[in-house]
């Protein structure tokens, strides 16, 4: 299950096919059209799909991903987003840096990616683990790897950062516990 604690865009870029492209604008159209009623008023979903020419536009959330969804992993109990990232907020801003250049590094824009100061102000109201570290925490085998796909395009860029390698050791180590206690 996916839980979104603020408003937010998915984005995702067009597919080479025009036909493809069109059945992710249905989509976006779709998402923005739904309205649910909360106490007898019809509002909109908080959660917006955004379909983006520029190929790079979905990287723009790893910084976020790596910087405190994946962070709320720990040797301990799961961690609050906000936590991940304001326990150490230089860490954090270090962390992000690293991979927004990363992200340039591919193609990425920079005006495409959401500036550190933003990203914190929101993460002081993400006061639950992300839905990665619940997952994990309640033993599940396998959840998207993010940490480790940002890992690997570093190694081949020829770049590490220690915090990146430490999350994904983590990560590693509560998965493979999860799979051992599931056999």
């Amino acid at each position: 299950m996916l839980q979104v604690g603020l408003p937010t865009n998915f984005k995702v870029a067009r597919f080479t096919s025009d036909a493809h492209t069109q059945i992710l604008h249905d989509l976006e159209k779709s998402i923005q059209d739904i309205r649910f009623y909360v106490d007898g008023e019809k509002i909109e979903l908080p959660v917006k799909l955004r379909v983006h020419d520029g190929i790079f536009v979905p990287l723009a959330k790893w910084n976020m991903l790596l910087t405190g969804n994946y962070r709320c992993i720990q040797e301990g109990d799961a961690r609050a987003i906000k936590a991940a990232v304001h326990d150490d907020i230089e860490a954090s801003k270090k962390v992000y840096a690293w991979v927004v250049e990363l992200c340039k590094s591919l193609g990425a824009n920079e005006k495409d990616m959401v500036p550190f100061d933003k990203y914190a102000t929101a993460a002081l109201s993400l006061v639950n683990p992300s839905s990665a570290a619940r997952a994990i925490y309640a033993g599940a085998p396998n959840i998207e790897r993010v940490d480790m796909l940002v890992q690997s395009i570093a190694k081949m860029k020829g770049v590490q950062n220690d915090s990146v390698d430490t999350t994904v050791a983590l990560v590693n180590k509560r998965l493979a516990a999860n799979r051992a206690a599931a056999k």
